[in-house]
């Protein structure tokens, strides 16, 4: 049987997701407030170098000022991307874990259904076959209810209704997909987003250096944020496009096998 959205089953991977959504927020935000501290120690010791005017005090602490790749890689990405890919990993998690659960054979056919549904046409149940096919959740007991419902008009309309239930389930499921594919869209456009203003940043550094050469750290942190943007996108874009026609092709041999499954159970009325 499918997961209904009261189930007990349902909501307890409601409060899973909520909690691995709770979870990941605080790790970011643990690895936010750690990534900042070395970051806040280095500008500290660069601005008491630049008041000294001491070059070997400028090299030490260019060799003890040094951050983690981690921290920066959160400095690069800074609180805007930041959000904006944490928001969207977050949501390919979920959309990932919800299609797979739906895409699952025992909630889209259930072999109890067939079972208990061939049972009933056998004995000439017809209602207590309707009553079955309808309560269930599932893709097919939509299918079958739909095509018993119009089984009294004629073969045909019962074959037609089933068709037009098949499509309608089979564009609800599409349309669940198509956020992953969106996402994985969406990621690398973000990226490039990212690599286009921290390209401007640097080359704006630049163009404002009258004499001499500009800072090398300055115009390193804005090549550094077009890179991680582009990574990270993706880093996103990757899975998300993968799951999404793995999934789709899943979807795709299940909604063939529901047409095979639903026209052997009703053939028994054709004339």
């Amino acid at each position: 049987m499918p997961l209904a959205p009261h189930s007990v089953a349902w909501i307890s991977l409601r409060k899973l997701l909520q909690g691995y959504c709770l979870l990941a927020t605080t790790v970011f935000f643990g690895i936010l407030i750690v990534g900042m501290q070395p970051s806040a120690s280095f500008g500290q010791e660069e601005e008491s170098a630049v008041v000294e005017k001491d070059v070997a005090g400028a090299d030490d602490k260019n060799d003890g000022g040094e951050i983690s790749y981690l921290a920066w890689a959160t400095r690069s990405l800074g609180w805007f991307y930041g959000l904006v890919f944490l928001g969207l990993s977050f949501t390919l998690v979920a959309l990932f874990v919800m299609n797979l659960l739906t895409a699952r054979r025992e909630n889209v056919i259930p072999a109890t259904l067939i079972a208990d549904f061939e049972q009933h046409l056998e004995a000439k149940q017809m209602q207590e076959a309707y009553d079955l096919a309808r309560n269930d959740e599932s893709f097919l007991g939509h299918v079958l209810s739909a095509g018993l419902g119009k089984v009294s008009a004629g073969y045909s309309q019962a074959i037609e209704a089933m068709q037009e239930a098949g499509e309608e389930e089979n564009m609800r499921l599409e349309h669940r997909l198509s956020y992953l594919a969106l996402i994985g869209t969406l990621s690398p456009m973000i990226g490039l987003l990212g690599t286009v203003d921290g390209m401007i940043s640097s080359f704006k550094l630049i163009a404002n250096t009258a004499t001499g050469a500009p800072d090398p750290q300055q115009l390193a942190q804005g090549i550094s944020t077009a890179l991680f943007t582009t990574f990270i996108g993706l880093l996103l874009a990757i899975p998300a496009l993968a799951a999404y026609n793995l999934l789709r092709n899943r979807v795709s041999r299940l909604v063939l096998e529901i047409g095979i499954v639903s026209e052997g159970l009703m053939s028994r009325f054709q004339k």
